[in-house]
């Protein structure tokens, strides 16, 4: 790949102390950074950047790409998580390989256009027969150069046994493990600049059973993997622990032994003090989903009080069909305002954009990632900030423009020091063909549900 300069930055870190460089210069060689600063140093290919910033590329961590294909449904419009569930799990049940390669597509590149380098995504809906796999999601990843943790995601209990989704879509313990197990050996890329990483994720308390959310975490810790599950995130969950174990969500994952730095949970919205305290301790990490809570009434996370607790939190843009939009910049600046309407004014957009750098690298365990500095890898987003947006804004706070402002498409995006995005554009895929694509299949998914019905 060479050496890059880009010129004439504001540098926007995102280390330790927050530093912010203005009119500096920064250097990639193959995929690091090589230089940060004030000199010039030579390069094969020199970019004039003048009025722009530079952030570490955006971290995502927790998101169903998939849901694309559902996004804006009218039956999941108006009803709160379980009926929104209940009403979609027949139309997920109609999922081909080719409908969930596309929705890969199409949710990745619309994270690339947001500044996001990193995605982590759940996949758990496996229909019988259908030949769907996580193969497709990870395909679609290698194809658009985007790095990504492919959630191995499950669901072991089915309405026949007292769970939510219908018993087409369910899998064993033994199959879903037998597959993570193919996943890893396939895909998997533990070295520092791996672009491709498996996670593991059973669902949730309402789709697992206790033996899958136990194997799962052992498996994972025996490979060092990363594990993820939704918790916390609507009262209708607490009620279902509560009737179906008699305790809260996280005491029963916390009886499964699912705490500590390589767990984390999405949305966390439903917790009290001592269970903050806890998350806090055990070094447990949350991912907010502000838009998704939102749009589905569930409540807002109380992110303030859970980074003082010490635990770690990162923001997702969640389900595509529970948030309708994939721009990872937009949901920090919904971060950034639901944050303040729970906590206070005082909750600053650099406290915001953390979560999806410093901390989102954090989350992920990724030191080499979530800011920019010598030596770390190139994921970085630049934004042009002379745009009609970010007018009178740029002037005085460069960095909470970014935020406080009507989010745009950054200019460049850069991981693993590969250009991805460039004046805007998505290099490479055929983004209008994918568009058509993916819009014929959602027609098609339409048809199959009602000769179903039929």
């Amino acid at each position: 790949m060479g050496t890059r300069l880009f010129k004439n930055l504001t540098i926007a870190t995102c280390d330790a102390q927050d530093t912010v460089l203005q009119e500096a210069n920064l250097l990639v060689e193959d995929n690091h950074i090589a230089f940060i600063g004030q000199q010039l140093p030579m390069a094969e290919q020199i970019i004039d950047c003048s009025g722009c910033i530079a952030i570490p590329g955006l971290i995502n961590g927790h998101h169903h790409l998939f849901q694309t294909l559902t996004r804006g449904l009218p039956v999941a419009q108006n009803v709160g998580l379980f009926a929104w569930l209940v009403n979609q799990y027949p139309i997920w049940a109609q999922l081909t390989p080719p409908m969930l390669y596309s929705s890969a597509q199409i949710g990745l590149a619309e994270l690339l256009l947001s500044g996001c380098t990193t995605a982590s995504d759940m996949f758990y809906l496996f229909p019988r027969q259908s030949g769907v796999k996580l193969d497709y999601v990870i395909q679609a990843a290698q194809e658009l150069g985007i790095r990504l943790y492919a959630g191995r995601g499950s669901m072991s209990k089915g309405q026949s046994s007292g769970g939510l989704p219908p018993d087409e879509v369910i899998q064993g313990t033994d199959e879903i493990l037998a597959d993570t197990e193919r996943l890893l050996s396939s895909y998997h890329e533990p070295e520092p600049a791996g672009m491709i990483r498996i996670s593991v994720m059973p669902c949730s308390p309402f789709s697992v059973t206790d033996e899958l959310m136990r194997d799962s975490l052992a498996l994972a810790r025996q490979e060092r993997l990363l594990v993820q599950t939704h918790l916390a995130e609507t009262l209708d969950e607490e009620r279902y622990c509560l009737e179906r174990f008699g305790k809260r969500p996280l005491a029963y994952l916390s009886e499964l032994e699912w705490l500590g730095p390589d767990v984390s949970f999405a949305h966390g919205i439903h917790l009290d003090t001592a269970e903050i305290r806890l998350l806090g301790e055990t070094g447990t990490g949350i991912v907010h989903c502000p838009s998704s809570n939102m749009r589905l009434a569930s409540g807002i996370a109380p992110v303030v009080d859970l980074l003082a607790a010490g635990a770690t939190v990162g923001v997702g843009v969640d389900g595509s069909a529970s948030n309708d939009s994939g721009n990872l910049l937009l949901e920090l600046r919904q971060a950034l305002l639901v944050g303040r309407l729970r906590s206070g004014p005082t909750f600053s957009a650099r406290s915001a954009l953390a979560l999806a750098t410093s901390q989102g690298a954090k989350l992920l365990n990724r030191p080499e990632i979530g800011s920019l500095a010598v030596g770390k890898l190139a994921d970085l987003a630049i934004f042009d900030l002379k745009r009609l947006e970010y007018a009178g804004a740029a002037c005085h706070d460069p960095v909470a423009a970014l935020l406080l402002c009507q989010p745009t498409p950054p200019r460049y995006v850069l991981v693993n020091g590969r250009v991805v995005v460039a004046d805007g554009r998505l290099l490479t895929i055929d983004l209008e063909r994918a568009v058509a694509e993916h819009n014929r299949l959602v027609i098609k998914l339409q048809e199959s549900i009602a000769g179903a019905i039929a």
